[in-house]
């Protein structure tokens, strides 16, 4: 056991380069760490690290040691994790991080009826609109689109990613129409500014009859989040380009409506990721299936297609 141990600290100190954030996750001292650690470079007779006051770096055999011990040790990990489950039952901490708004309207409802299932899961739900590092960060899964898929984690499909133009009617009936793409360059844009650039990006539309046009809407004002962007439009400050899950209340109120409703913006996928294991942690494969099943069961494929 002392030598399973050993090789946690290991693993986990090079995960995230450091002895201290290691000790915080495993809820232990730095010290313990860097003892077990050095306990095993002696019971090896390798040095897996190179220590500085800086930073902390695999040398050649601990990066050698790294790939040999790590999917290996993560599956052990889950096994006994996964026996150890109350009654057989799926139990721990589950780390997710989701879209603050679409984690707030859609996945926090689910909540209720996910405890009832599995009362031994304890959510640590972190909300962001930022791209997480899954692994180094150690969450158990994520739920968001337009993330670059790091290698060791794999993403399941909920549904598409469509952002779609809205206003409210007291602004569409006080400027000129709109019914064509070209016409969007007489309005005022209220953009999304990207949460990891910061930059506003360039859209393009596409049309159910999938032709392109560029997106020519003049920069009023930006925001970095669809429902506040929404709040805006909503109060007649212009014409809004938002996520559709995010739209969606909006539009059924009749707080907004669609500009276009032809056209849209394809951002690819809306999904699931967690690290690729081959044998999935109990509490993240029955949190997986169950975010799956909800959405089929409460079409929010659909709701959320602007098609």
């Amino acid at each position: 056991m002392e030598t399973f141990n050993s090789i946690e600290c290991f693993v986990r100190s090079a995960e995230v380069g450091s002895f201290a954030e290691a000790a915080r996750r495993l809820s232990v001292t730095p010290a313990a760490v860097g003892k077990s650690v050095a306990k095993l470079e002696a019971r090896m007779g390798v040095r897996l690290f190179q220590r500085s006051t800086r930073s902390l770096r695999l040398t050649e055999a601990g990066q050698l040691f790294l790939r040999e011990v790590g999917s290996s040790f993560n599956t052990i990990q889950n096994a006994v994790a996964n026996l150890a489950s109350a009654g057989g039952q799926p139990a721990g901490t589950l780390k997710v991080s989701m879209g603050t708004a679409f984690g707030r309207l859609y996945v926090v409802p689910l909540l209720g009826e996910f405890l009832r299932r599995y009362p031994a899961i304890n959510p640590d739900w972190h909300f962001d609109n930022r791209q997480v590092d899954l692994i180094g960060q150690g969450f158990d899964a994520a739920i968001g689109g337009g993330f670059e898929l790091p290698q060791g984690v794999v993403a399941r499909k909920l549904t598409v990613a469509h952002r779609v133009l809205v206003a409210s009617t007291d602004y569409l009936q006080s400027h000129a129409a709109v019914t064509e793409p070209e016409d969007l360059s007489q309005h005022q844009g209220i953009l999304i500014r990207s949460p990891q650039t910061g930059r506003v990006r360039s859209w393009q539309l596409t049309s159910r009859s999938r032709e392109h046009r560029p997106l020519t809407l003049k920069t009023r004002m930006t925001m970095s989040d669809s429902e506040a962007d929404c709040a805006a439009a909503a109060q007649g400050l212009g014409i809004g380009l938002v996520s559709m899950p995010i739209a969606v209340p909006f539009l059924e109120s009749g707080a907004l409506q669609r500009v276009l409703p032809d056209w849209y913006v394809d951002d690819g996928n809306i999904s699931i990721y967690y690290a690729e294991h081959k044998l999935l942690p109990g509490k993240t494969r029955a949190f997986v299936d169950f975010i799956i099943e909800q959405f089929a069961a409460q079409g929010l494929a659909q709701r959320f297609s602007a098609v």
